[in-house]
């Protein structure tokens, strides 16, 4: 697919934080910073950006995540989709990099809109339709999603946020905090092998942890809805960011980026779920929607202390 040329952007402020948009670019976050210009979210140069990967936040939509081989069985049909990783995998659905329509924009309330239907080459036989929404207010950035069902027959669907956080503050490495007591292995190219499992100790971050130099590529289940990052110098409570999602956001995907930031993604269900459901794995939440039936949720992003 072609890239789209990055146009504009969109730029919406409260008191705390200013949030930058790129409609034409899957409505990717640009940039979240602090009134002070510290970056909430990773720091991006705009000159840099050529897909929503460079981004520092993008929308995982009609599903999140690895799909096996680009395939899965739903309902009597084969669904093979095009592969778009190196290894032969549908990953992150097929939004992010394509242009939203700007249905309303004012100084803190940004709505894009997204129809599958104006595109001949999307990679999903469903059509469906999208809109997402981020609202800043005092402290808090939400980011409502809301996936619609376009089609004359039922669609399997998922929904995820992909924000990368700036993990060092003041050369401070935070520690993660998250009531999450499953989790679940994967295979060589991260796929999920089955139902999911109790965390061990390296794995549990129930008790504040920093990541330090661990490598973490990982989904979590039985999640409460909450993530912390907190930085502290010297013992003495510096900064603080905490995320928080509806509940159709069950599983939390944490992981460490190659430029050292973290990604902490709340998604609507496991890696490869259509196929471990379309197996009988129980607890991996894919949703099945009825034409014009929509699965919706928020999440909020709050700081706390001195940003």
């Amino acid at each position: 697919m072609t890239q789209p040329e990055i146009r504009s952007t969109e730029t919406i402020s409260s008191g705390a934080m200013t949030l930058e948009v790129l409609p034409d670019l899957g409505a990717s976050v640009l940039n979240l910073r602090a009134a002070s210009g510290r970056p909430v979210l990773r720091a991006v140069n705009t000159a840099d950006v050529e897909t929503s990967s460079q981004c520092a936040s993008f929308l995982l939509i009609p599903f999140s995540n690895r799909i096996r081989d680009a395939h899965f069985p739903f309902e009597r049909q084969d669904v093979q989709l095009a592969p778009n990783t190196k290894n032969g995998l549908a990953q992150h659905g097929d939004v992010r990099n394509r242009p939203w329509t700007v249905t309303r924009a004012s100084d803190s309330h940004l709505i894009c809109d997204f129809d599958s239907r104006k595109f001949s080459d999307m990679n999903w036989p469903w059509a469906f339709t999208a809109r997402v929404e981020y609202r800043l207010h005092g402290p808090h950035l939400d980011t409502t999603i809301t996936l619609t069902n376009a089609d004359t027959q039922d669609m399997p669907a998922g929904m995820g946020i992909h924000p990368y956080f700036e993990r060092l503050q003041d050369g401070i490495d935070p520690a993660l905090e998250f009531d999450a007591p499953l989790t679940y292995d994967t295979d060589e190219r991260q796929l999920t092998v089955g139902g999911s499992r109790e965390v061990q100790p390296d794995e549990d971050f129930r008790t504040p942890t920093p990541i330090g130099s661990r490598q973490v590529d990982q989904t979590y289940t039985a999640w409460d809805g909450i993530v912390r990052l907190d930085w502290s110098a010297n013992g003495k409570p510096t900064r603080a960011l905490v995320q928080t999602a509806d509940n159709v956001y069950s599983h939390l995907v944490v992981f460490t980026a190659p430029d050292g930031n973290l990604a902490l993604e709340p998604v609507s269900h496991a890696t490869d779920a259509f196929n471990l459901a379309a197996q009988g794995v129980a607890g991996v939440d894919m949703r099945v929607l009825s034409p014009g039936q929509s699965l919706a949720g928020t999440v909020r992003i709050t700081l706390e202390g001195q940003w």
